[in-house]
């Protein structure tokens, strides 16, 4: 049994569904949406449990009460570990759902900015490759 390697200019991919990076990203954008889910769980229990862990801000637009963030990111938190692990198992109703909590994720860390801003511009970077990751990769029909 002989193998043959591809001829020169000849595009390689090792995905079945094109381009390589979304298919790695695919797996990546799972992972990415279990941590970050874990990592708002933190970040809502933290809100909840005591009002002084984040910085008040007296004069902003979009001004909840703590313990409202703190419920806010759990119950995302909880939805998105559920989503990434979906996304790791192949579910296909997960992409879709994983794409659009991505996208709400990504807005609430914008609006989540002046609490803490480095940990919500890196999970909005984040949010940003997974919707991506999830949109650009599709498997080509077998026909």
């Amino acid at each position: 049994m002989a193998q043959s390697a591809p001829a020169p200019g000849s595009p390689r991919s090792s995905a079945p569904g094109g381009d390589p990076w979304a298919a790695g990203g695919v797996m990546f954008a799972g992972v990415v949406l279990l941590v970050d889910g874990i990592l708002a769980i933190v970040k809502g229990i933290a809100g909840i449990a005591s009002d002084d862990v984040y910085t008040r801000i007296n004069n902003y637009t979009f001004k909840f009460d703590i313990t409202s963030w703190g419920w806010i990111h759990l119950i995302l938190g909880v939805i998105l570990v559920l989503v990434g692990w979906s996304i790791l198992k192949g579910a296909a109703w997960a992409w879709g759902v994983g794409i659009g909590l991505a996208a709400l994720n990504l807005i609430a860390n914008f609006v989540w900015l002046p609490y803490q801003p480095v940990w919500a511009i890196i999970s909005i970077a984040l949010d940003a490759f997974v919707i991506w990751a999830l949109c650009a990769h599709r498997a080509k029909p077998v026909i």
